[in-house]
């Protein structure tokens, strides 16, 4: 899907997000195909579409946009095209879709790919055609580990962020025995381990976990399973994310888990989510995120300008795509071409400090951008003051703690 773009050069068919068709300022020839290519590959139509979904495609617009107006004649990148694709959370449909993107496309650059199965096949996907993939939407740790490679990065957060951020201070807060229930691919797979790992570290244990199917619209067996566990959990550790969070949730309240003693803690959890079950149904939840709309000055300014856009205010998936693309495009600028290997060598240990990274580093050495995360915990409806305004940070966890220290061995670049 090419979508239609609305200022600079327009083209009779297509789009021209910005400037004239040509090469850099003067270089001429240094941009392939004239022209830079970001593509949004993501779930448009399923459980996933809410968190991320066509409105990323606003987010990379934007980031578009802001690159050609500050650099104006400046920009290397004179003519800039955004396509898109569903992957539908299919690793087979993400790896055609990939080739197709940057094959007949042309794309530069590959954004988003939330689920982690389908992040791990473009993965491979840009290590064979040698283009750049900046995986914003999944959580597999194995995009920095095993599977890494010198044309894929990691962007906004990861299994490890999620756990030692959750998973710990939920622990350290008396909540030492978990039941943890996550979905039976790669995603749920890594966060069930990491997720272990970090209870263990923090004095707690993981009385039982099960894989559940993925998609799945129906948890009972699971959760009419949790209270009668022995011994019984403190708290029922959710690994589902999108749509199929919110099945779960709904039915973990039906049930009245917590009126039996077993609360809730969620490994991935979305503005979007919240919105759509409301804020009672998931009052004084903790979890971590990357980012949040209403931190301070500098998020909700660009948040209110994607509310002017879409008539929503933004995930931190959203934000991450909106920094990847502009982050993708000063690399470009920085190197004078779109030559993937040359962009790889302007990202590679760059400092990120922008809307959304806060204290920003590219790692080098496994390509994972290290950033400040937040722990958060949801209002209960009284507190909400605004619309979608539902959740406090109850504090910073610096970029130095948010992530693994050391890169992975297995990550050979």
């Amino acid at each position: 899907m090419r979508v239609t773009g609305w200022s600079g050069c327009l083209a009779a068919a297509g789009l021209l997000l910005t400037g004239c068709a040509g090469g850099p300022g003067g270089g001429g020839g240094k941009i392939s195909d004239d022209k830079v290519v970001l593509a949004v590959l993501n779930d448009q139509s399923g459980i996933y579409s809410a968190t991320s979904g066509k409105e990323t495609i606003e987010s990379v617009k934007m980031a578009a946009d802001d690159y050609r107006a500050k650099h104006g004649d400046k920009a290397v990148a004179k003519e800039i095209v955004v396509e898109a694709a569903d992957h539908q959370n299919k690793p087979e449909i993400a790896n055609s879709k990939a080739q197709e993107l940057y094959d007949r496309q042309q794309a530069d650059v590959i954004l988003d790919v939330p689920t982690s199965s389908a992040a791990l096949a473009v993965a491979t996907v840009a290590k064979n055609k040698k283009k750049v993939f900046i995986d914003v939407g999944a959580a597999s740790t194995e995009l920095e580990g095993k599977s890494c490679n010198k044309y894929t990065f990691h962007y906004s957060y990861n299994s490890y962020m999620l756990a030692h951020g959750t998973g710990t201070e939920v622990t350290k807060d008396g909540a030492k025995n978990w039941y943890i229930v996550y979905p039976d691919y790669a995603f749920g797979q890594d966060m069930q381990k990491t997720f272990g790992e970090a209870i263990k570290a923090a004095g707690g244990s993981v009385v039982e976990s099960d894989p559940t199917p993925f998609p799945n619209d129906n948890f009972a067996t699971f959760l009419l399973k949790a209270s009668n566990l022995d011994p019984k959990p403190q708290v029922l550790g959710t690994m589902q994310a999108g749509g199929d969070l919110v099945n779960l949730v709904k039915q973990y309240n039906e049930y009245k888990l917590r009126d039996k003693g077993v609360g809730l803690a969620i490994g991935l959890l979305g503005l979007t989510d919240i919105h759509s079950l409301g804020p009672d149904a998931l009052a004084g939840t903790r979890y971590t995120d990357s980012w949040y709309w209403n931190t301070d000055d500098k998020s909700r300014a660009w948040a209110d300008r994607f509310q002017a856009k879409t008539g929503k205010r933004p995930t931190a998936n959203h934000a991450a795509n909106y920094s990847a693309a502009l982050q993708y495009l000063e690399a470009v600028q920085r190197a004078g071409t779109d030559n993937s290997d040359e962009v790889v060598k302007q990202l590679e240990g760059y400092k990120v400090e922008d809307m959304f990274a806060r204290n920003g580093t590219i790692r080098a050495q496994d390509h994972l951008l290290l950033h400040d995360a937040y722990l958060a915990e949801v209002k209960p409806s009284a507190e909400v003051k605004e619309p979608w305004d539902y959740v406090k940070i109850l504090k910073t966890i610096p970029a130095a703690e948010a992530f693994q220290p050391q890169p992975d061995p297995a990550c050979k670049l």
